[in-house]
């Protein structure tokens, strides 16, 4: 498996960026090589997902910061599974559609509805978030 782009944000507000090649969903943990040219390349960390809000899996690492990301679904655009709004605990709120939301669950994945959006999926860990509604 390729290296895989993420941001994991941490419940606290803590964030984190680099690589993955072993996050699964149902996984209580996964390893994470930082994204940093100081780093070493074996600066791996072992990041728990109890602790986190969610994991971004991200085109670049930067973005676009002057970027506003919508938060609805383009005129006439075809999306995966359900549309649902997810607010987070810290008042955060993302648009996107689900395939698999189950509360039951330690999260599900969320495609943004904002096709220019940087985040390509979110796995949004469920102790994080506050309301999730179908639309």
């Amino acid at each position: 498996m390729d290296p895989i782009k993420i941001v994991a944000r941490y419940a606290d507000g803590g964030i984190i960026k680099g690589y993955t090649q072993n996050f699964l969903p149902n996984k209580p943990s996964f390893h994470l090589r930082r994204f940093d040219p100081s780093a070493s390349a074996d600066d791996v960390v072992e990041v728990l997902v109890q602790d986190l809000k969610a994991v971004f899996f991200v085109r670049d690492f930067a973005g676009d910061p002057s970027y506003q990301e919508q938060n609805n679904f383009p005129e006439g655009m075809k999306h995966p599974g359900k549309a649902v709004e997810v607010k987070f605990e810290d008042g955060e709120v993302i648009v996107g559609s689900t395939l698999s939301f189950d509360p039951h669950r330690a999260g599900f994945f969320v495609f943004p509805a904002d096709p220019k959006s940087n985040n390509l999926r979110i796995f949004v860990v469920i102790q994080a978030v506050s309301e999730v509604y179908y639309i």
